[in-house]
């Protein structure tokens, strides 16, 4: 879990957030102590220098990022990633990205109920206005959608302050029978225009274990203000470390069911991507839906330093279990991989900053890709350079 905040202080951060990610590339320094591990800025290899500006990565695709665009299943907003802020990890509500918008049948959130049902000794239901008053602040979490693609210029990633209610506090207080072993999560999907491109599918199940285990829990306020209705509003499920796919929005029903629960249309959905062994027909075969740990450049600087150009590459790391200890790059294929020369992650959840200095040595087209080498790290996408992103250099 992230970083627990009082009340006064989730409140704070959530009206400061929007300040710090419009502040731009222009307002990126060396990252301090308690953003990157740096002790001091001696060793700052830009310390001096001049910002000429950014270069931006070949082949992404001209979108509109940040602005809420299409509606229903249809619906996008893509996170501008260029603009992060190494020392504020928080996305404002308005630039968080967005798979599937509101939909206009939606029922009127004020006499919302979730439902708790299933293997239960006594099905009940629980007001929107309990969940309100239970709530308290979650911390920040990443969440990721397990179709974040380069199409998107991997903008379907983004980090919130969370306020919610912990699902096992209500899961405890319902009396499930013996054989319940898991639990069908399942949202509104009814919608008044039929999409071209994606599935109606709000639902998906979880083992008890795994729930607990992440800390899931019914939000319903994100970064400091009431959950708006693109991101789930008035309740969403969120499962801190689990791709967007399987965190529910627009919650009706809690279900406990036992092993025999069938996988719902939206796991087999993203079974692929949520690296499932082929598309399995029962719930119980599925692997969870967790982030491997994952890393990428998100912003190219260009410097002039004593004279010289330099470029400094800002990216992020999250995802995984553990920590690790060093991240590598490289930028060609030819090339060795070497450590990433400011990094130091001490959370999977959000996302770690890091910079690397780097001096081409000729103009030319560069492919940034960046590893880890533990082998006991999970790193699927990494592995298959789903991350790599490609910069022209005119000038060295």
């Amino acid at each position: 879990m992230g970083t627990m905040l009082t009340r006064r202080d989730f409140a704070k951060r959530g009206m400061m957030c929007a300040g710090a990610w419009l502040a731009g590339f222009e307002q990126v320094l060396w990252p301090s102590p308690s953003v990157a591990g740096q002790q001091d800025r001696s060793n700052d290899p830009f310390s001096g220098g001049k910002q000429l500006g950014v270069v931006d990565f070949v082949h992404s695709r001209p979108l509109e990022m940040d602005a809420a665009q299409g509606s229903e299943l249809d619906g996008r907003l893509y996170t501008d990633l260029s603009k992060l802020s190494l020392q504020e990890p928080i996305v404002p509500t308005e630039g968080f990205y967005i798979r599937t918008r509101v939909s206009r049948l939606l029922p009127d959130p004020k006499s919302w109920r979730v439902r708790i049902d299933g293997l239960v000794e006594k099905p009940r239901s629980r007001t929107i206005e309990e969940l309100r008053s239970a709530a308290k602040p979650q911390g920040l979490h990443l969440m990721e959608c397990a179709g974040n693609v380069p199409l998107t210029n991997f903008g379907m990633i983004s980090v919130a302050s969370w306020g919610g209610v912990p699902l096992a506090d209500i899961l405890e207080k319902n009396g499930a029978k013996s054989q319940a072993s898991r639990v069908l999560v399942t949202g509104f999907d009814q919608y008044a225009t039929k999409s071209m491109t994606s599935v109606p599918g709000a639902s998906w199940v979880f083992s008890i274990g795994d729930l607990n285990a992440a800390g899931a829990f019914l939000a319903t306020e994100m970064n400091g203000n009431p959950l708006t209705p693109d991101h789930g509003a008035p309740v969403r499920l969120v499962v801190p470390g689990w791709y967007g796919c399987a965190c529910i929005k627009w919650v009706t029903a809690i279900s406990f069911v036992d092993d025999a629960a069938e996988a719902t249309s939206q796991m087999q959905e993203y079974a692929a991507r949520t690296h499932q062994k082929g598309v399995p027909a029962w719930a119980r075969d599925f692997q969870p839906a967790t982030i491997d740990q994952a890393a990428m450049p998100i912003r190219i600087e260009k410097w002039l330093v004593e004279e010289k150009i330099k470029y400094r590459v800002v990216g992020i790391a999250w995802g995984g279990h553990t920590p690790v200890k060093t991240l590598m790059i490289r930028f060609n294929p030819e090339e060795d991989y070497v450590p990433v020369d400011n990094f130091v992650q001490t959370k999977n959840d959000p996302w770690t900053p890091w910079t690397h200095a780097w001096s081409p040595k000729e103009p030319g087209t560069y492919s940034i890709r960046v590893a880890v080498k533990d082998p006991a790290v999970r790193t699927k996408r990494l592995d298959s350079g789903y991350y790599v992103r490609s910069v022209e250099i005119s000038e060295v």
